[in-house]
């Protein structure tokens, strides 16, 4: 072998094994300075978007604006009642540019000056003199937003009280009638209203004939003593003349009478439903039309007809009836008007329309009827 081969040979040889021997140091360095430091293995995790907070929106604030007049010129905010006794004077303010205000209907009636109300530039005042048990009742106020043209009521700015004027002669606030009649409706709540002029007396509900005191249970009837008595559900024993009785320190009154007439009204318009005894049906042939509808017992439905040959004069003939049927484990009451048309003609094909009213209201509903040629000799 040459010898200048070998020296080659030789040269490459220590220069891997240089070679090695620094990656090996390397590695060794790399693996220290790993031990030194913590490395920490985490499953990070993608950023979420930002939790947004859901910020309620902030009710309106209201302010009282009401303020009454004491005595020595002192004003303070009134009570949600007042009681005052009758012959004295009240005065309340409500603080604004523009005001209105709510009081018994009663004042308006009053010519003899006892009653005024005057707009003063930042307030509006009012003056009820010489008070009587009559004048008992809400009084209230609130403030109005007004541009050039018009003005908007502004409830966050509102003031009220309840002022019992009491009269050791009279315990009830006078009404006009003797007599008042009330429909005792089976939709809502009946009110009587024999409002007292003192809130410490005792009321009592009682009927003419036969005389009997009607119990005041708190669930169908209850008594409010600045609103009366109030029948939240109307029952045919509840129909007559009753009328309250009020005593107070060995005074005893009776009010008004009142003549309740129970009358049976519906809640809610008619739900009604239309069918056609056929879709499509052949000239000459009869053909009817059925509208329906199911509700309350004692309700009149009225019903009425739009058809294809009204405006042509073509005759038609109805038949109405009312019967108790059982749906949903109830006793309902149907109402039912159906529209008979005899021998169909082309001028009777279109859309037929039932409306069903009540004295809520009134629903219509629709369906249309097709008229098919007539069948020949020997066709089904």
């Amino acid at each position: 072998m040459r010898p200048g081969l070998v020296f080659a040979l030789v040269c490459l040889s220590v220069f891997l094994l240089e070679f090695a021997e620094c990656q090996k140091d390397a590695n060794t360095k790399s693996k220290k300075q790993n031990a030194g430091g913590k490395v920490k293995l985490t499953n990070k995790k993608p950023k979420s978007k930002p939790k947004v907070k859901k910020v309620a929106a902030k009710k309106l604030a209201r302010i009282s604006i009401m303020t009454q007049l004491l005595q020595q010129g002192r004003f303070q905010k009134p009570s949600d009642t007042l009681v005052i006794a009758a012959g004295e004077n009240l005065l309340l303010r409500c603080k604004g540019k523009h005001i209105s205000w709510a009081y018994p209907s009663y004042l308006d009636e009053e010519n003899d000056g006892r009653f005024s109300i005057n707009h003063r530039g930042r307030f509006s005042q009012l003056t009820v003199a010489n008070s009587t048990g009559a004048d008992t009742g809400e009084y209230s106020c609130w403030a109005l937003d007004c541009d050039a043209e018009t003005c908007r009521r502004d409830d966050s700015k509102t003031g009220s009280t309840y002022v019992f004027f009491t009269d050791p002669r009279e315990l009830f606030v006078p009404a006009n009638d003797y007599y008042m009649a009330i429909q005792l409706r089976t939709d809502r709540p009946t009110r009587l209203p024999c409002q007292v002029t003192n809130p410490l007396a005792k009321v009592s509900l009682h009927r003419e004939y036969p005389p009997e005191l009607i119990p005041e249970d708190g669930k169908l009837i209850t008594f409010d003593v600045k609103k009366g008595f109030v029948i939240h559900k109307a029952l045919p024993l509840f129909g007559g003349t009753l009328y309250c009785v009020a005593s107070y320190q060995g005074l005893r009154q009776s009010s008004t009478k009142y003549l309740l007439i129970f009358t049976y009204y519906p809640s809610a318009r008619p739900a009604a439903t239309i069918e056609a005894s056929s879709s499509s049906v052949h000239a000459g042939v009869n053909f009817n039309l059925t509208c329906t509808v199911l509700g309350e017992t004692n309700i009149d439905v009225d019903f009425t007809w739009e058809f294809p040959g009204q405006q042509l004069g073509r005759p038609t003939y109805t038949v109405e009836s009312q019967q108790s049927v059982y749906a949903g484990g109830q006793a309902v009451q149907s109402s039912q008007s159906v529209l008979l048309v005899d021998e169909a003609r082309p001028i009777d094909e279109g859309l037929y329309t039932c409306t069903a009213q009540n004295q809520q209201g009134a629903t219509s509903v629709s369906t249309r009827v097709n008229v098919l040629p007539r069948t020949g000799p020997g066709r089904q």
